[in-house]
């Protein structure tokens, strides 16, 4: 089976569900930006010595696949309709996010993204997420996304990202400067 099926070469997809669509509808652009957010994760991954960030990735690049199923199925395909990202779900990003929160020092004020090569990224991913989210939030309001909680996962590891990219700086955060 070749990876070119040539089904996308009028601009058209199916989601998750199996429905038709054009690419530049909504859905294709939530889950495109969260595609992009996923392979910025991997270049984190690929540039960090740290094995408990790797981690941290990895957990968060699988989780945005659940995301992902659901920016990606049809609101009327019962069959595939199952909500992927519940309390549960919130729960274990809740946990991540607190544990790091107690142990990296907030900085005073706005810091400028690029202390490091690894937090650039993290900011970089940061970024996309926030672009996703906005994305899923236009899906929300076309009614095409019921499931809210996919809404607030994506506003929460933005959240945990930008934690993230502060304690891989450590002393080297840059504070923004006042013009």
């Amino acid at each position: 089976m070749s990876i070119t099926t040539k089904n996308g070469d009028k601009g058209r997809t199916r989601l998750f569900s199996g429905q038709e669509i054009s690419k530049a509808d909504l859905a294709p652009r939530a889950y495109g930006a969260l595609d992009e957010a996923v392979s910025v994760l991997g270049i984190v991954r690929a540039t960090t010595d740290s094995e408990s960030l790797k981690e941290q990735i990895l957990y968060i690049q699988n989780a945005a696949f659940e995301v992902g199923a659901e920016l990606a199925t049809h609101p009327d395909d019962q069959a595939r309709k199952r909500t992927r990202v519940d309390e549960a779900f919130m729960a274990v990003l809740d946990k991540m996010r607190d544990d790091l929160e107690a142990v990296t020092p907030m900085p005073k004020g706005f810091v400028l993204p690029g202390g490091n090569p690894v937090a650039a990224h993290l900011d970089h991913a940061r970024c996309v997420f926030r672009r996703c989210e906005q994305e899923a939030t236009a899906l929300w309001n076309a009614d095409f996304l019921h499931n809210p909680l996919v809404l607030t996962w994506l506003n929460r590891i933005s959240d945990h990202l930008w934690l993230l990219a502060r304690q891989m700086e450590g002393d080297a955060v840059i504070p923004r400067k006042k013009m």
